[in-house]
């Protein structure tokens, strides 16, 4: 067995449980008013999930320039979502509009965001039919770039890393990016409505990939919506873990297992509006799922007497708002928000601006702009006022709350499996005995090894030993941990490293600490469970030591490296088994990790709004005899002893 793919399996495994669970639910709806309380149900939980503010600031909206276009004008303009806080937009009004109907448009992953020409395209589309329409730049997109020129080449801040890199340091203050997100397209919609020109009764919401994400968040959140198109984004979110797709970090909102949801519940959540869902043949949005979430949808709709009001499209291309699905949305708003059922088509005379045409900010830059607080400062405002009020705690207490927040479970000595073990006349240890921990009921998730020099088939009793927990990889690094003549040297690959390392979910490159690789993507699925990945790598150490006092080892150091030494922190406050511990070239702290612009310190080294209860430096306090190095950044294997 190759145990690098057991961290998928389980996951696999779980979200199959999730979905037939919710199966079994969407089947036992019969009736209208079982629909009717699926609807409240799941609207419920997911604005629970996204936890949106609950006062709007003005929105101080900026016209910073207008043109004529063959049909319509453009404005470009500026508002605040947040204080202080720009979002950049291009405003289409038809000629001669008076009551019409408003889109507010939502970019997909486009460098340029909403310059982009196939953006430019539908809006300008859109509004030669009719419609007011608002194309706006999403963060770390277009005029709303975060990150120095410097900080974009060091960290590869393309926008998809850009949005993850924030979304880890939002989430160490219990904030949700997709939130973020959705409040600016939210605070958009306020925008459109203050428009004269546009009627308050139809108000329709589109984009593709990361604006179709948005698009479909926004559907749910929303009571003023009358229509929505998303594109390339449904389907189901057991293609997407069976198929191995890590997703940006606002499109894997929290809680959504823990609350038995699926992407079809973001439609149903505003049954019986007009929604069109869209996919594409050749997508990574797998659309056999799209096909799926239709058919999710449609069954509510139908019991509450609207199944015509819900629609799927997959066009024959790859991901992307190709024209065919474009044709697509065009004939839907134009039957829902114009009652015309004429499909129309695209005017070959309106051609993409310029970018420098598209800009509203000086220069196309918001930090340009007279008015400009960065999401960074932002970031670093919640942090201020999370420590402020954080509060003083006893190491129990302490303990009761970790637990909680890591979802550990019953900490109980695993069932383990004797595996072959590993020669090599070239190490230091030139046996490796290997013992397979099932940390998880029936499940192979951590892999514990004693370094040493004959063949061994148990795990032997010893009045000393070290269990020593990696960086990335045990059998590597152990070369450099002395030890003394009287101890054993155990080492343990939790979850996610050395032989668990996961053999599929490649994202460009296969480099542990690249913002949107698999420890990334299953740290995002334990989100969306409300079960930590991080916890379960605690909860590999605790087993680990467990076994070792069972096995009749008395006295036990627990030895970490680099990211390692956050799992065996909270192991050692945790445990009830006397540790000395020894933590090298680890973090500082998880505040450290924010105030910066930029860490590679992963998001399975932090949890959620954890600095509101606690910091490293804190629980380093509550073990004794513990000696502590740090570090700045984590590195790969090559550099770590460097």
């Amino acid at each position: 067995m190759l145990y690098g793919n057991a961290v998928q399996n389980y996951y696999v495994d779980e979200v199959r449980k999730v979905y037939a669970a919710r199966k079994a639910r969407l089947a036992g709806i019969k009736t209208k008013k079982d629909a009717e309380a699926y609807v409240q149900e799941v609207r419920a939980k997911i604005l629970k999930a996204f936890d949106l503010p609950t006062e709007k600031c003005p929105l101080d909206p900026i016209i910073t320039g207008e043109r004529k276009l063959p049909g319509m004008t453009l404005r470009n303009v500026v508002y605040y979502s947040r204080p202080e806080y720009p979002v950049t937009g291009m405003l289409f009004i038809p000629d001669k509009a008076k009551n019409v109907p408003g889109v507010l448009f939502l970019c997909g992953h486009s460098e340029i965001g909403k310059a982009d020409s196939v953006y430019q395209t539908c809006a300008m589309n859109l509004a030669k039919q009719g419609f007011v329409v608002l194309a706006i730049d999403p963060v770390n997109q277009g005029e709303r770039h975060q990150f120095s020129a410097a900080l974009t080449k060091k960290y590869s801040l393309h926008c998809c890393n850009a949005h993850n890199m924030q979304g880890k340091q939002l989430h160490l203050c219990g904030e949700y990016f997709g939130a973020w997100r959705a409040w600016d397209a939210i605070r958009g919609i306020d925008y459109l409505l203050t428009i004269p020109e546009v009627d308050h009764s139809r108000i329709g919401v589109t984009g593709n990939s990361g604006g179709g994400t948005m698009t479909t968040f926004v559907n749910a959140l929303e009571d003023r919506l009358t229509m929505a198109a998303p594109s390339c984004y449904i389907t189901t979110w057991q293609h997407e873990v069976e198929n191995e797709l890590p997703a940006d970090i606002e499109q894997m909102p929290p809680d959504m297992f823990r609350y038995g949801l699926d992407m079809a519940d973001f439609v149903i959540a505003r049954a019986p509006r007009p929604t069109l869902i869209m996919g594409q043949k050749n997508d990574f949005f797998d659309p056999r799922g799209t096909v799926e979430a239709y058919e999710d949808a449609k069954a509510i709709y139908s019991l509450l007497g609207a199944e015509d009001n819900v629609k799927v499209f997959v066009g024959p291309d790859s991901h992307g708002y190709k024209t065919a699905n474009r044709l697509q949305m065009y004939a839907f708003f134009n039957l829902h928000g114009l009652g015309k059922k004429k499909s129309p088509k695209e005017d070959e005379n309106l051609k993409p601006l310029p970018a420098e045409e598209t800009w509203a900010a000086p220069k196309g830059v918001v930090k340009n702009l007279k008015v400009n607080k960065p999401l960074f400062t932002y970031i670093n405002e919640l942090a201020d006022d999370l420590i402020a009020k954080r509060k003083k705690r006893s190491k129990k207490e302490m303990r009761e709350i970790l637990a909680e927040i890591l979802q550990l479970g019953k900490i109980e000595v695993p069932y383990y499996r004797v595996l072959r073990l590993r020669y090599s006349e070239k190490r230091k240890y030139t046996a490796t005995c290997r013992y397979a921990l099932e940390t998880e009921p029936g499940e192979v998730m951590s892999m514990l090894k004693l370094h040493c020099q004959d063949a061994l088939f148990h795990i032997p009793a010893a009045e000393k030993a070290i269990l020593y927990i990696p960086h990335l990889d045990a059998e590597s690094e152990v070369e450099k941990v002395k030890t003394k003549a009287d101890e054993l040297l155990f080492s343990l690959d939790v979850r996610g490293v050395g032989e668990l390392v996961p053999t599929g979910c490649d994202q460009w490159s296969r480099k542990f600490f690249q913002q949107y690789c698999y420890d990334y993507h299953y740290n995002s699925l334990g989100y969306m469970f409300h079960r930590p990945y991080l916890g379960g790598k605690v909860r590999d150490i605790l087993c680990a030591l467990e076994l070792l006092k069972e096995r009749g080892v008395k006295n036990i150091t627990l030895l970490a490296e680099g990211q390692g030494t956050v799992p065996a922190l909270l192991a050692a406050v945790l445990t009830d088994i006397p540790v000395a511990v020894k933590l090298q070239r680890g973090p500082e702290s998880w505040e450290s990790m924010l105030r910066k612009e930029a860490t590679l310190w992963p998001l399975s080294c932090m949890l959620p709004g954890i600095l509101g209860v606690t910091d490293l430096p804190e629980l380093r306090k509550m073990v004794k005899n513990l000696t502590f190095t740090v570090t700045a950044e984590p590195s790969e294997p090559e550099n770590l002893f460097g």
